[in-house]
């Protein structure tokens, strides 16, 4: 059989993929809000409930689908969440309410939950430690393709058939990429197109919590009460609300402040999601550099690419102090910059600190505190955004990232990944 060289790149591509498609799905319904506002005569405060829906079960089902990815294996789990979504996104066509439209995506929340621990875990697989921050950086950068390509896409369903059509669409589309990805994903082990050479140089370059046959498995118990565990998932809750702030509010923040018609969304909501997937590329290389220049270790690369991300998270912080449409652009595309450079490299951690046997698991919970902030903001955006306006929002945004990185610092140890065969605790981190 006819070996491929550099075979992880593919399977890396596969899983961005994916990220692309998920994304896209979830997007639609920022893209298509003022439509529905319109047509189905939604408030403001309806949109929040929507996208409450969506984050709360996204929310609930991060911990879940991270441990159904873990015991049931990457390629079984991530298809079966793939074909769910794919089936609830476009049931989001029949919705004539926004009630009904409330229903549908937090059906589509609970499925997606599975695509960043799906990722992480085939990132862990196929790379050895050295390269994860890079190949999470990939797979992470679908998430701004897919919020890249929804507005043109969206746009078009809607101006040339209908806004049903745009969730049928990309419905069809996700679940194109399911069959594939049953067909074509394989642990590294079972894939026989792989070529020795880089069999060995993923397995060697692997922490020995990674490597295959230990067996073990810490419970999600014992990932909580992890020291290492809240040093993830505290950021992540500070930081989850500005990237769901800028998924599911940049069209209607477009066309509330600044009158922004369907066409010019669709020429503009695209930009930061651009700048978003320079953040996952450069922001996944980051940490090579960092111990290169820096002398540290691989955690502490990692903790100052949020530092850094959190800074630049200012400019967006500062929105409501301009009043041209087009420097408030700018800035939300150093946000989309800002954001996933640390996001990546938050994702990544969990990779760094627990096995590869629960690393789905613990991504999924450290998610679920994000998510639950995310939520939590979307429904304040609603209540808010049309009296004391958008600019306050962001601001406390800016706020919440700066804390972040205090927190990361303050809390996660500097030290080698948590063992899986020697599940630690709260205390037995401390001794380390």
């Amino acid at each position: 059989m006819r070996k491929i060289k550099g075979l992880r790149w593919y399977m890396i591509g596969l899983v961005t993929i994916g990220t692309v498609l998920g994304y896209l799905t979830r997007n639609a319904i920022a893209v298509a809000a003022p439509t529905l506002q319109d047509q189905l005569h939604i408030t403001t405060q309806q949109y929040s409930y929507i996208i409450a829906a969506y984050s709360a079960c996204y929310t609930v089902m991060q911990p879940i689908a991270g441990y159904v990815l873990d015991l049931l294996g990457t390629k079984v789990g991530y298809a079966m969440f793939a074909i769910l979504w794919a089936i609830f996104c476009a049931s989001t066509a029949m919705a004539n309410s926004w009630q009904g439209l409330a229903l549908s995506r937090g059906l589509v929340g609970m499925a997606e939950a599975a695509m960043i621990p799906a990722g992480l875990k085939a990132s862990s697989e196929w790379f050895p430690a050295k390269e994860r921050s890079v190949a999470v950086g990939y797979f992470n950068v679908g998430s701004s393709i897919g919020a890249m390509i929804a507005p043109p896409l969206v746009v078009w369903a809607i101006v040339m058939h209908s806004w049903e059509m745009a969730f049928i669409i990309t419905g069809v589309l996700s679940l194109v990429w399911a069959l594939c990805w049953l067909a074509f994903y394989k642990h590294p082990k079972d894939q026989k197109k792989l070529t020795d050479e880089e069999r060995d140089y993923i397995l060697s370059g692997q922490e020995s919590q990674h490597q295959a046959g230990n067996g073990k498995k810490m419970s999600a118990w014992q990932i909580v009460r992890n020291r290492q565990f809240w040093g993830i998932a505290l950021p992540r809750f500070l930081a989850e609300p500005a990237w769901g702030t800028i998924n599911a509010w940049i069209p209607l923040f477009m066309f509330k402040v600044y009158g922004f018609n369907l066409k010019e969304i669709a020429m503009f909501a695209w930009l930061p999601m651009l700048f978003a997937d320079l953040g996952c590329v450069l922001g996944g290389y980051m940490p090579m550099l960092f111990q290169k220049y820096f002398k540290v270790n691989l955690i502490v690369s990692r903790k100052m690419v949020v530092t850094l991300g959190a800074v630049l998270m200012i400019g967006p912080g500062i929105i409501g102090l301009f009043t041209s449409p087009y420097i408030a652009i700018a800035l939300l595309c150093v946000g989309g910059f800002a954001h996933q450079s640390l996001s990546g490299a938050l994702i990544t951690l969990s990779s760094d600190v627990f096995g590869r046997n629960e690393v789905a698991t613990a991504n999924g919970l450290t998610g679920g505190a994000g998510w639950l902030a995310s939520t939590l903001f979307a429904l304040v955006v609603g209540a808010l955004a049309d009296t004391i306006g958008f600019g306050p929002l962001f601001a406390v945004l800016a706020a919440f990232d700066v804390l972040g990185a205090i927190l990361i610092w303050v809390i996660l140890q500097d030290r080698p990944a948590v063992q899986a065969e020697q599940p630690a605790t709260l205390e037995t981190a401390q001794q380390h």
